[in-house]
């Protein structure tokens, strides 16, 4: 009986025909899902005699193999003859490809890691979500400072009892510097760039988040005028070789003696103009020299080994070689504003 019935099965896949998609599915549904005929007819297989196990075993093999080719085959067919029916006008215009770019910050980011991997730095980046341990307390923050403060930094989860344990929003990518400080002796030359975040107003010229770049150079006999060199390279790669830099002294925790670095304003040549203030300088970073207690609280022997660090933002780069007025611009994905930049990449 199990034999007649295969054999009726296979006149009738062999003779199967669809018109579309959904007659192919309704055939497969027939004769190859979980109820279906195939499927019945491999269940019952346990109850064949014996002696007649090898033959009907070897026909239900052929029985499933032709129902799947024949669907696979019914499945080419209609697909086949669907693109043939799609008719191509070849004398209509294209639509238009546009092409797009790099958001801005992007462009001048790579600018600046190129530039500053081609004297010998290297690339690396740690979270944005941290402990005040690697944002402030091993960067020689004070327990009382004000970048602790709830109005300056985003805190996730706080700890009364223990400051450092408190998880936050890094306010700076400086916590990557002590991480690598902590996992590597020196020699150390790298840079770290990243998004960061303040609990800043939202204005033209501030935003709760921005990106920054900060670079970390510790080895032994670093000096200042090592500092002073890299800086002026850089200015003059990025800006053109006619920049000039003025380090000005300034203070910030990590670093010991510490400078802010302008360039001479490029759009009036030092002369003076609106953009600079009529000083002829624009601000574009601060810097200085590791501050022994960082080294020392990340485990590196300030009596040995010295360095410098330097922190930019990089919208304020931009801002410099693009002119934008508003900061807010390079976050509202405005097409019209980012179209003006396919030309810069």
């Amino acid at each position: 009986m199990m034999l007649d019935k295969i054999d009726e099965l296979l006149k009738e896949i062999s003779n199967l025909t669809a018109k579309n998609a959904e007659d192919i599915e309704r055939l497969r549904l027939k004769y190859l899902s979980k109820k279906g005929e195939i499927t019945g007819l491999m269940a019952e297989f346990r109850n064949v005699a014996v002696d007649q196990k090898k033959t009907v075993g070897m026909k239900l093999n052929e029985l499933k193999q032709l129902a799947t080719y024949k669907l696979e085959e019914l499945r080419n067919t209609i697909s086949t003859g669907q693109t043939k029916c799609e008719a191509f006008d070849l004398t209509r215009t294209p639509y238009p490809i546009k092409l797009g770019t790099r958001h801005p910050l992007t462009i001048v980011r790579n600018q600046i890691i190129d530039i500053f991997q081609r004297m010998g730095f290297a690339l690396a980046e740690g979270p944005e979500i941290d402990d005040d341990l690697h944002v402030f307390t091993k960067l020689n923050f004070a327990p009382d400072h004000p970048a602790r403060d709830m109005q300056d930094t985003f805190f996730i989860e706080t700890h009364s009892d223990d400051v450092t344990k408190n998880v936050i929003l890094r306010s700076h990518t400086s916590n990557d510097q002590s991480r690598i400080m902590e996992r590597r002796q020196p020699p150390i030359r790298v840079i770290c760039p990243g998004r960061v975040y303040r609990n800043e107003a939202i204005s033209a010229r501030a935003h709760c988040f921005f990106h920054q770049l900060e670079g970390l150079y510790i080895d032994k006999k670093v000096s200042f005028t090592d500092l002073k060199q890299v800086l002026l390279t850089f200015a003059r790669e990025l800006f053109g070789s006619e920049t000039q830099i003025r380090l000005r002294p300034s203070y910030f925790p990590f670093t010991e003696p510490s400078a802010e670095m302008d360039i001479s304003c490029h759009i009036c040549g030092g002369e003076g103009c609106g953009f600079c203030k009529h000083t002829g300088w624009v601000e574009i970073l601060g810097c200085g020299m590791v501050d022994p207690n960082v080294l020392e609280a990340c485990g590196i022997d300030s009596n040995i080994y010295s360095g410098y660090a330097f922190g930019l933002g990089i919208e304020r780069i931009t801002n410099l070689k693009y002119h934008v007025a508003d900061l807010r611009l390079f976050s509202e994905n405005d097409v019209r504003f980012l179209q003006e930049f396919e030309s810069a990449y």
